[in-house]
């Protein structure tokens, strides 16, 4: 396990030197554990620009899936108490085959979480090493020499150390900045779930087994952190809180600027546009004939057409034909 996470380990200890070496050239204390706690959010930083392609493909995955749940729902209630292998494999089949219609994958959501996972655990090791490699028990880590670490790990940020966790620390100031960090972060995962259900989810898409998951985890995941926060270091605690600002504002972007199809959030922004007096998506890509009002499309009454008048034959004209000269009438031009 060690090998593996070593690459990231060295790459998390050269992100974090690098910043704190830039912060210290332009004026912070080199000691200082606010300079630290600021290279541990240049890390967050780095991160979640690079995972930025993979943010929006699991942004356009969920509100894949939150849009097909109907769909899907009507394919379980067709095989509903089929236990057989061949009706099984039948609706695994005509699943996938919708998922592949509609262009969504419901691993692609995770995508982000997955890759996240080692960079967290990578950091938990850099931090819970800092005291073997300020001592001279652990060799350095990549740039993160034996002076950087004893620096880093004397280092504090309103008292506490950032190396230091709930349950090793009788430091009391420890234990406040722990409990405050793992509130914030049940409160900003809390957000940015709820924030995705409420204005970003089609009424339709909130009856069925996906959401009903979605609103359970909305209460679990905060447990599941006040549970294990206890047993992270300080500096692990600030990365997840960074973490979850930055997720909770790329998507409140995304979510403001790019809604699902029928949710609160299309209804204001097309609100918005009406107000700036710009047409609507759905006008500006030609897919309605008519205008929004009070949130509705309106069909414009097609313009009356022209009718050209018809040639009728020679045959059918009335009244008497020209008798004078040059009239073609042989009675009269004789």
């Amino acid at each position: 396990m060690s090998q593996i996470l070593y690459p990231l380990e060295w790459f998390v200890a050269w992100i974090m030197v690098a910043f704190h070496q830039t912060l210290s050239a332009i004026g912070l204390p080199e000691e200082s554990g606010w300079t630290w706690a600021l290279s541990i959010v240049g890390l967050v930083v780095v991160i979640r620009i690079i995972l930025i392609p993979l943010f929006v493909k699991q942004i356009k995955a969920s509100r894949g899936l939150q849009l097909i749940q109907p769909e899907v729902k009507k394919i379980q209630e067709k095989y509903k108490g089929k236990t057989d292998q061949a009706s099984r494999q039948a609706m695994t089949q005509e699943t996938m085959a919708l998922y592949r219609e509609r262009g969504t994958n419901p691993f692609a959501s995770c995508l982000p979480i997955l890759l996240q996972a080692p960079i967290f655990f990578a950091l938990f090791r850099v931090l819970n090493g800092l005291q073997g490699i300020a001592s001279g028990r652990k060799g350095a880590i990549g740039p993160l020499s034996r002076e950087l670490a004893s620096q880093a790990e004397s280092s504090t940020l309103f008292g506490a150390q950032l190396s230091d966790t709930f349950l090793r620390s009788d430091s009391l100031a420890t234990q406040i900045l722990t409990v405050v960090l793992i509130v914030l972060m049940s409160a900003t995962t809390f957000t940015t779930q709820r924030q995705l259900m409420m204005k970003n989810m089609p009424a339709a898409a909130l009856d069925n087994p996906f959401a009903q998951q979605q609103k359970l985890l909305l209460y679990i995941l905060p447990v599941i952190f006040a549970v294990s926060g206890v047993n992270f270091p300080i500096g692990v605690l600030i990365y997840w809180l960074t973490t979850n600002l930055w997720s909770m504002g790329q998507q409140f972007y995304v979510i403001r600027r790019m809604p699902a199809p029928g949710s609160p959030a299309e209804k204001a922004l097309q609100e918005r546009r009406q107000r700036r007096g710009k047409s609507t998506p759905e006008l500006e890509k030609g897919t309605s004939n008519g205008v929004v009002k009070d949130g509705a499309t309106i069909e414009k009454p097609e313009p009356p057409k022209r009718v050209q008048p018809k040639k009728q034959p020679r045959s059918k004209r009335t009244g008497p034909r020209p008798t004078g000269p040059g009239s073609g009438n042989p009675a009269r031009d004789g």
